[in-house]
Order: structure tokens, then C-alpha cells, then sequence
């Protein structure tokens, strides 16, 4: 992993500082050739550079979630994520500075595109290889284009989607190349969607060595994500239950013994990983939900509070803190995620059996064996309201959050989320179908494509 870390430092750095260089994407400027071997774009695939999520490893992006809590940010707020907190239009102002979110995706995204671009030409390798490894940059940049239309287009709607603006379409890593304009909210999913299906056939059969790399159930589980904030629940269920069955994962078992190693790459519940290094404070009605008996708490958050939970701010979701080897949270798919998709897709076409069968699996696993009981109702309303709790209990601050928002902002099930300062006053508000669920394109970007239309 370490074979071309210097490059990626050294690139970065340049594409951060010289922002004029490349209309503002991000992307590191094209130089001399730097891979000529199918070795050397193999080792590019496991560069660190590559291994983090949505945006960043801090995952900026929870700052968005109703689920987190800034008690004594500054006033006015000014840092991004502040800013990011209260749902302002922009982030920062610094025209200088790397654009939040937008910037990473795209500099991830270019180099996927480096190995799109040049594998067919590098030497020393079979042909197979060589398509496995186009189809784990496919991969790849499909999860960084998930992460784009999702942050940066409206949420889907089939009515508008081939009239929604999202974001640009990038296949080169050439910057001297002239930016692309935003492509449609329904162009950039089939480009997503048609990579994936694409991928799947070269993709390797198992990545359990290191699940940071693309398999065939990580291509599964991505299209099984994609379709679910798609809101087609059905195609949804059916990849995630293609992955599962394509996949030596397996959950860990909270009740039982634990990995050996703070490795997320390794852990066994990871189907495709992606490393944030999260710590935040859980607002006091999330903390609240959780059942006394839920292991989660127990083993993911710290404090000075105990259950029934009554005051702000005195619990810490910090997971290394409480169980070192949890030090990574997973951003990536993993065997939890695809049972919770799969869950709400039955619950949704009313097979209660299956989605309670999922929800059960989930559920023993996270829940005191000693005090377990199996959740039952023959409601569908019921059962679909608490696969979406557990949904939320156990990916709480992975990155998808917000876009769950979104999306069950389009079902009206999502009501008014309040900030509050320390004094426990209202400093902001996110309506129901808020224009600010969909972010505007960064003030950096603009600045260098002044022709690009703003959300």
C-alpha cells in the first residue's frame, strides 16, 4: 500500500494549490508517465489515497444528519463544518481552498480514470488481469459518482430525473481537457449503473484478503445501493441478496468473539470498505432510542451519561475509545447494510416474513443474547418503521445518513430537523422538502466554470 503513497501526497498537494490548473475538479495534473506495468496499476488500486470515503476520512458528510449534535460551535459559525451543520448554501468561501466534498470525489475519481485510461497499454500482465483490474477502477468511480449525484442533484424522482442538473461526467484524467457540463440526475445514474453491470463479470471472486479492493458481491452491493436511493426496492433487494450470496462475509457478532485486528479491511462483515475515522457527539433523542440491552451502545459510545439518557452532549460516538477494534467505521457496503436493504425492500412489497427473517438476523447480533427477544408484528407499516430504526442504529455515522434523509424526505417521513446552541435555542431549521437537501455547487468550482449553472 505504501509503493506510490509519495506520489499521492505529492500530487494532491499540487492539485490543491494550483486549482486553476484543472477548471476546479480536483484532479491532479497530468505529468509524465508514471505506470507502465499492469503491477504498477495494481499497486495504484491499493494506494491510501484511494481507501477513504465519502469526500474525506473524517467524514465531513455526517455533519448533515439529524443524528449528530454541535453543542458549542462558534457564533457565527464559520468553519465547513459548522457551516456544513447548519445546512448553510456554502461551505466555505476561501476561493483558494479545496471545495468540501465535491473535491475529493473528483480527485478519487481521476485516479480510477488513470487506470481506465492507460491499463490496455501497460505490460506484464494477462489480459484477464488486466480486465479485472478496469473492472475494479469501474467499480470504483461508480461509488465516487454515487457519492456526487447524491450530494449534488435533487433527490431521484423518475418524473424529473432527465431534467434534474447533477454534476459532470468525467472519463479522463487529461485536465488540459475542457470540463463537461452537469449532466442529468437519470444520465449519471445509468453511467453509474452501466459501469457496475459492466465491472461485474471481470471482477475477482473473493477480496476477503482485503475487502478494500472490488469483488464480485462488492459490485453486487454497490448496485443493490445505488438502486436503493433510487428508490427501486425491488432491484435494490435483489442485488443485495446477489451479494450476500456472492460473499464470504459474514456480521460480527456482538454477543461473541470480536476481530483481532482494528484492520476494517480485514474485519469480516466488510463486502467492499471504505475507512472514515468518526467521532461526534449523538444528538439526545438518538441516543434515547437505543434499548437499554442494545450492544451498540455499549461497545460504540462513551460518556458521562447512562441509560435512560437525560442531557445533551455527554455522550461520544468513539468507537476506538470504547473497542479499539473498531477503530475504523466502514463507509463501504458491508453484510449488515445489504440484510438492511434487503429487509426494507420485503417490508416495502409487504413479505413481512422475509423483511422480520432479515430484521431478526440484524437484531441477535446486536442485542443481549441473554435478554433477546425476536421482534413480531403482521403490520407493514410496523415492520417497515422498524427495519428503518434499526437502519439507523446501525449505520448511524457512516456517510448515508443524508441521504437517507433525502430520500424518505421524498416519502414525507422525514419531519422538521431543529440545531440548537448551548442554551438549547433553535439556531436552524430544515424544513420538509427543503431546497437545501440538495447542496449547491461550491463557490471554487464556479469561480473557475463561471457557465455552470448553480442548484
Amino acid at each position: 500500500m505504501k509503493h506510490y503513497k509519495f506520489l499521492f501526497i505529492q500530487l494532491t498537494v499540487c492539485c490543491l494549490l494550483l486549482a486553476g490548473c484543472d477548471n476546479y475538479l480536483d484532479i491532479t495534473p497530468k505529468g509524465k508517465k508514471l505506470l507502465t506495468t499492469v503491477d504498477d496499476y495494481d499497486q495504484w488500486l491499493n494506494s491510501e489515497s484511494l481507501v477513504y470515503g465519502v469526500g474525506q476520512a473524517s467524514g465531513s458528510i455526517n455533519y448533515l444528519g439529524d443524528n449528530l449534535e454541535l453543542i458549542n460551535m462558534t457564533n457565527p459559525p464559520t468553519k465547513p463544518g459548522e457551516l456544513m451543520y447548519i445546512w448553510s448554501p456554502q461551505f466555505s468561501f476561501d476561493i483558494n481552498a479545496a471545495p468540501e466534498l465535491w473535491g475529493a470525489h473528483y480527485a478519487q475519481i481521476n485516479l480510477y480514470n488513470t487506470v481506465l485510461t492507460g491499463i490496455d497499454d501497460a505490460t506484464g500482465g494477462s489480459n484477464v488481469k488486466k480486465r479485472s483490474l478496469k473492472a475494479e477502477a469501474l467499480l470504483g468511480r461508480a461509488l465516487e459518482y454515487f457519492y456526487l449525484v447524491n450530494e449534488y442533484a435533487k433527490p431521484y424522482d423518475p418524473v424529473t430525473a432527465e431534467q434534474d442538473l447533477a454534476v459532470p461526467f468525467v472519463t479522463t484524467n487529461d485536465v488540459t481537457s475542457e470540463v463537461p457540463p452537469r449532466s442529468t440526475t437519470a444520465a449519471i445514474y445509468k453511467h453509474i449503473i452501466d459501469d457496475i453491470n459492466t465491472a461485474i463479470p471481470d471482477l475477482p471472486v473473493d477480496n476477503s484478503l482485503n475487502r478494500l479492493r472490488g469483488s464480485l458481491a462488492a459490485g453486487y452491493s454497490l448496485l443493490a445501493r445505488v438502486y436503493f436511493y433510487q428508490r427501486n426496492y425491488t432491484e435494490a433487494q435483489k442485488n443485495a441478496e446477489l451479494a450476500l450470496a456472492n460473499t464470504k462475509a459474514v456480521m460480527i457478532d456482538f454477543n461473541g468473539t470480536l476481530p483481532a485486528t482494528n484492520i476494517m479491511g480485514t474485519h469480516p462483515d466488510v463486502i467492499y470498505g471504505r475507512i472514515l475515522a468518526v467521532i461526534t457527539t449523538p444528538t439526545l433523542d438518538f441516543i434515547q432510542s437505543f434499548a437499554r440491552n442494545d450492544l451498540r451502545v455499549k461497545k460504540l459510545y462513551i460518556g458521562q451519561d447512562t441509560y435512560p439518557y437525560t442531557k445533551r452532549g455527554l455522550m461520544q460516538f468513539y468507537p476506538e475509545a470504547v473497542t479499539a477494534v473498531f477503530k475504523q467505521t466502514n463507509a463501504g457496503t458491508s453484510v449488515q447494510e445489504m440484510k438492511l436493504i434487503a429487509a426494507e425492500g420485503a417490508a416495502r412489497s409487504n413479505n413481512l416474513t422475509l423483511a422480520l427473517k432479515y430484521l431478526d438476523e440484524i437484531r441477535q447480533k446486536r442485542i443481549e443474547a441473554a435478554t433477546y427477544e425476536r421482534f413480531e408484528s403482521s403490520n407493514q407499516e410496523t415492520v417497515l418503521k422498524e427495519v428503518l430504526q434499526e437502519r439507523a442504529h446501525e449505520l448511524p455515522y457512516n456517510g448515508l445518513r443524508w441521504f437517507d434523509m433525502r430520500r424518505l424526505d421524498k416519502e414525507n417521513r422525514m419531519p422538521a430537523v431543529y440545531r440548537y446552541n448551548a442554551q438549547g435555542e433553535v439556531i436552524a431549521t430544515l424544513e420538509p422538502h427543503s431546497e437545501r437537501y440538495t447542496l449547491q455547487i461550491p463557490v471554487q468550482v464556479l469561480s473557475f466554470n463561471p457557465g455552470m449553472q448553480q442548484n
